[in-house]
Parts: C-alpha cells; sequence; structure tokens
C-alpha cells in the first residue's frame, strides 16, 4: 500500500480535531466532533480524544492483525475509555469522533466507517464504491438538546466515543485487493466537494492522483471562501482530511 495525505485544521481554528495515520498496510482517519457547547463530564477535548483513539486503533491493527475490523474499533474504544480518568462517562456528550479504517490483508482490501467520513474505492476497469453512514443527515432534529438525545442511539446515529458498542453499528466491507485501481479516504470538511461544491467522486480521485492531496485541499478552500453566504448549511470551513492510495 502507497498513501499521501494532507489534514488541515480549519482556517477559522488553531486546533485540528482530524487526525490521520497510515501504514503499509493501513490507513486511520478520525474526525472529532466540534464541541456543541453542551456539558460533556470530561476534562479532555475533542482533539485529544482523536489523536488518542487514533493512536490506540493503529496499536490494535499492529499488535492483533488476526482481529476484524469492528473488533479493532471496540479494542480501541475500550482502551481510550482507560485514560478518562476523572470523567463521567456516562455524559452521552463526552467528546466523540468520527472513524475509517482501511486495511490490506489477506488478498483484501478491507473498511470500516463509523459516522460521516468517507472511504471511496475505485475497482480495475471502472466502479466506484463509496461508503458512507449517513445516519446523521437523516435525525428527525438538530438543535443541540435533540442531537445529545439521539447520540449513540439506534433511532439517531453512532460515533466513537464512551461506548465500545458503537463498532458493532459500523459499516464494514471488502474487494479483492487485486481489484483495487485506487482508493481514497476522506473526512467530511473534503466530501463537501462531493455534496457542496458538485464534484464527482471520479474528479476527487483524479485530482487527488495527478495533483496531490494538498492540491485538492487548496482548491477546496477558495471554494469555501468564494461560496456565498446562504448558499450552504453548515460551517463555511472544516478540518480537512484527504489520503490517497494504491494497493
Amino acid at each position: 500500500m502507497q498513501v499521501g495525505y494532507v489534514c488541515e485544521a480549519s482556517p477559522e481554528v488553531s486546533a485540528n480535531e482530524d487526525f490521520v495515520l497510515a501504514s503499509e498496510r493501513f490507513v486511520v482517519v478520525l474526525d472529532g466532533a466540534t464541541a456543541s457547547g453542551m456539558p460533556t463530564g470530561c476534562v479532555h477535548d475533542v482533539a485529544w480524544l482523536a489523536g488518542r483513539l487514533g493512536g490506540r486503533l493503529a496499536a490494535v491493527l499492529i499488535e492483533r492483525p488476526e482481529l476484524g475490523l469492528v473488533e479493532v474499533l471496540r479494542e480501541g474504544i475500550v482502551s481510550t475509555l482507560a485514560l478518562h480518568a476523572g470523567c463521567d462517562l456516562r455524559n452521552p456528550d463526552s467528546p466523540s469522533s468520527t472513524v475509517a479504517v482501511v486495511r490490506e490483508r489477506g488478498g483484501l482490501l478491507e473498511w470500516l466507517v463509523l459516522a460521516d467520513s468517507w472511504v471511496v474505492v475505485e475497482r480495475v476497469g471502472g466502479g466506484i464504491v463509496e461508503v458512507h453512514d449517513d445516519r446523521t443527515a437523516h435525525l428527525p432534529a438538530y438543535d443541540r438538546a435533540s442531537v445529545s438525545r439521539l447520540r449513540n442511539t439506534d433511532e439517531g446515529f453512532w460515533v466513537a466515543s464512551t461506548r465500545p458498542e458503537a463498532a458493532d453499528r459500523a459499516l464494514t466491507g471488502s474487494v479483492p485487493a487485486a481489484e483495487v485501481r485506487r482508493f481514497a479516504v476522506v473526512t467530511d470538511g473534503v466530501s463537501r466537494l462531493v455534496e457542496r461544491y458538485g464534484w464527482s467522486w471520479a474528479r476527487v480521485l483524479d485530482a487527488l492522483e495527478q495533483r496531490g492531496p494538498a492540491a485538492v485541499v487548496r482548491e477546496l478552500r477558495a471554494a469555501e471562501a468564494a461560496a456565498e453566504a446562504g448558499s450552504f448549511r453548515g460551517k463555511r470551513y472544516d478540518d480537512a482530511t484527504a489520503v490517497f492510495g494504491v494497493l
């Protein structure tokens, strides 16, 4: 596996709440959920959670290569919980994060996605597999109290936080490694190129391959800056992580 990536904070903030770690056989990407302003019961911030959980996921992938990706995520959450000394782990607004993992193992390219990051795989000969957990796009309400109530419930959405069983709700799959032409793993700060600015995933993959992840994020920032107020939902800017890989 050969990968290149960029992980860049939003121009409007100083702390990057995204996290990426890559090796010769796996990629781990997390996108910490920006604090809502609700009490979290935790002394740690979102960037702390993303970094600690990301590091522990990588450790499990290295130390326990026989585990499936669901078990990898479960083990990562459990080991991160042990670092929360003095925190109220029952609080539903504890720091949380999306998770996206890609791994090459046993002749397969495997993936796991929890919450709204993306894994995009182009097969040899054409055809793109788009893996995206879109449960956050179908909530009955988006006010702070409703999101808090719906977080880590089957009626709402699941994220990696203090509930190890969130791993069971992740999306998983695989394709034969020999059928993979190229792949990308991106946070929703980059997927807005498709969701907000009209790119196709084929165009994203082409741009990542031909110009590199950093150039793609520069194009993203230009589009964000040029967007008219009221033409988009949510934040104008976001942390942006883009990984491009080939096998």
